[in-house]
C-alpha cells in the first residue's frame, strides 16, 4: 500500500516523508534489479511516532511493485524486516538467510 505522503527523491537517492517541517528519510542505492537500503533517518523530536514503520511499508512496497529485490543493510529496515516476514519475498535471498525469514 503506498503512502501518498511519501515520495521518491530519486536524484538524492532517498524516500522522504516531510512532517511538520522536518524530513524522516529512507537513503539507498539503485542498482539493475536491486534496491540496498543504507539508512533510516528520524529528525529526533519525531521519533516514536512510526515514521520509520510507515517509511518502511512504502518502501516494501514499492520495491515490490518495481520488480526489485531489497538489500537492508540499514539496521533498522533489518530489524523491521524480521518482524514482518511477510516481506520475505521482496528480500534478496542472501539477506533472507542472514535475518532468518
Amino acid at each position: 500500500m503506498s503512502d501518498p505522503e511519501i515520495r521518491d527523491h530519486a536524484e538524492m537517492h532517498r524516500y522522504e516523508l516531510p512532517v511538520d517541517g522536518d524530513v524522516a528519510v529512507v537513503t539507498y542505492n539503485l542498482s539493475p534489479g536491486s534496491l540496498m537500503i543504507t539508512e533510516t533517518l528520524v529528525p529526533e523530536r519525531l521519533e516514536g511516532k512510526g515514521l520509520a514503520s510507515r517509511l518502511a511499508k512504502h518502501v516494501l512496497a514499492d520495491a515490490r511493485d518495481r520488480g526489485l529485490l531489497v538489500l537492508p543493510v540499514c539496521p533498522f529496515f533489518a530489524g523491521y524486516l524480521q518482524k514482518h516476514p511477510e516481506y520475505a519475498d521482496v528480500v534478496h535471498p542472501t539477506y533472507r538467510t542472514i535475518l532468518g525469514i
